[in-house]
């Protein structure tokens, strides 16, 4: 009896450890299908955090992060905020020489006074540059930005800009670098409450659910689902990071590129239309019953 027992508990296990890559695999095809033909390097990750359900393709590269570095900014700064060393509150100073670009800080006059508070947001929120330099330099600088993420286990994600010893990951990675997987989970892990401390992690994931640029993976989403998100782009990269609140069970997934052949600036480049198109296979896949779809018309607002 103990023989057949045994047995039979081995046979269902084989058959629910088969079921399962098998589902896998289905959403594996339609991620390898999207990704046919692009003229560059991919890499996705995707996990669903009810049920654990995975796809990584090339997850563990190396890719730019462009803009998607200020989550790990943000949180370098958050680990000041709670040492004592900073005040979310406080007001600052800004200065000229913080300038960067044509952006909302950047644009604000010598001498100007503005909480840290709404320097963040900018951050995070509009991607400002100026704000986020002027962030990684409270934070105490790309090295200490690093140390921060070795010691909570991001190894492989990196400030390069303006950090001493990180010239030649700049020249080839520009202002950071990560992985797929580390991106998406860096996302859970400040949503988990895990970042710097409970409250810490709770403000910065309001800040990461206020996102202007809306227009990639977030637009083929219904606008009531809530979302935490951040995407960069520069010339031969697109990428973004999402973590969807979906009725049947939240899931986070990352799209990378690099080496894109299509540098170009409009909606139909290669590297947005990947990000969307990656983001309807994921909300279709696991909300198969939505009938929702974007408004007619709703690329105008691209």
């Amino acid at each position: 009896m103990r023989f057949l027992v045994s047995t039979l508990y081995c046979c269902l296990l084989g058959l629910i450890t088969y079921a399962q890559p098998a589902r896998q695999s289905t959403l594996e095809k339609r991620l390898q299908t999207a990704l046919t033909g692009f003229r560059g390097d991919v890499g996705v990750y995707v996990r669903n955090l009810r049920t654990g359900q995975t796809v990584a393709i090339n997850a563990d590269t190396l890719f730019p992060t462009a803009s998607t570095i200020k989550i790990p900014i943000q949180c370098g700064l958050f680990d000041k905020i709670h040492q004592g060393e900073l005040t979310y509150g406080q007001v600052l100073t800004y200065k000229d020489s913080l300038r960067y670009g044509d952006d909302i800080v950047g644009s604000l006059k010598d001498g100007a006074k503005i909480p840290l508070s709404e320097v963040v947001m900018l951050m995070e929120t509009v991607s400002d540059n100026t704000a986020s330099l002027w962030c990684q330099a409270l934070a105490g600088g790309g090295a200490s930005i690093n140390a921060w993420l070795d010691k909570n286990g991001f190894p492989q994600t990196r400030v390069n800009s303006r950090t001493p010893g990180r010239k030649g990951y700049w020249s080839q990675y520009g202002w950071g670098q990560t992985t797929p997987r580390e991106l998406a989970n860096l996302l859970v892990y400040i949503r988990e409450g895990k970042a710097v401390s409970p409250d810490a992690s709770d403000e910065m994931y309001r800040n990461l659910g206020r996102q202007y640029w809306d227009n990639d993976g977030l637009s083929q989403l219904p606008p009531e689902i809530k979302t935490a998100a951040k995407n960069g782009a520069v010339d031969r990269s697109r990428s973004e990071v999402v973590l969807v609140h979906a009725p049947h069970g939240d899931y986070v997934y990352c799209v990378m590129t690099k080496n894109q052949k299509d540098e170009s600036w409009e909606r139909s480049n290669e590297g947005f239309t990947l990000l969307r198109n990656v983001s309807a296979i994921l909300w279709q896949y696991f909300e198969p019953k939505s009938t929702w779809k974007p408004a007619k018309d709703y690329e105008k607002w691209w």
